[in-house]
């Protein structure tokens, strides 16, 4: 009886870790994506998330499996971002461009999950990016209208022009006041209308 009890107690634990381990890997696959894109390798994953190689595959049979995941999750997340900054601007056109240059900065500056849209511009992988590519070019291309609506932008400014700005973004691996320099010109070659003190 006593060593028939011992074994499920043995079993609590292991599990506890399995659910800790797979969570870990999660988050570090999840803030490397952000920063790095799909391209980081198994090995700098599960360095990331302190486990094991072997211990990531138990969890994710297929590094497809572990990038599906997380970009699923992601694109979601952006999904309701970008939906947010397009109401804001539906509610007040006089925004929209803002909102265009905020999205810039979030993807070279702020390290924040809309730097993703930087790899789904640059049609660097397939599905699940295709649907976040969908979804980011539709909130960009309202954007753009509303812009040109109130005269923010260049006439001949188009949606691909913005999209091609998110795709040759500086890398986070650019010294910041060079990411910010290159916000002050992407300013300067979309509007007619000046620059602010910052980007």
């Amino acid at each position: 009886m006593r060593k028939g009890q011992e074994e499920p107690m043995r079993g609590r634990p292991q599990r506890a870790d399995a659910l800790r381990n797979r969570q870990a890997i999660v988050t570090a696959a999840r803030e490397l994506v952000i920063s790095h894109g799909p391209g980081v390798g198994m090995d700098q994953l599960a360095a990331a998330a302190g486990v094991a190689v072997g211990t990531l595959y138990r969890h994710f049979a297929t590094k497809k499996d572990l990038m599906d995941a997380i970009v699923d999750e992601l694109s979601t997340t952006i999904g309701e971002s970008l939906a947010a900054s397009l109401a804001r601007a539906e509610a007040n056109p006089g925004s929209a461009f803002e909102e265009l240059i905020a999205l810039l900065r979030s993807v070279v500056l702020d390290m924040s999950q809309e730097r993703l849209f930087r790899f789904a511009a640059a049609e660097v992988v397939e599905a699940p990016f295709l649907e976040l590519q969908t979804r980011g070019r539709a909130v960009v291309d309202r954007l753009v209208v509303l812009a040109h609506g109130t005269g923010a932008l260049y006439s001949d400014v188009t949606s691909d022009d913005v999209i091609l700005l998110l795709a040759t973004a500086p890398a986070e691996d650019v010294e910041e006041r060079q990411q910010l320099r290159w916000l002050v010109l992407a300013r300067r070659a979309l509007t007619p209308n000046g620059e602010p003190a910052e980007a």
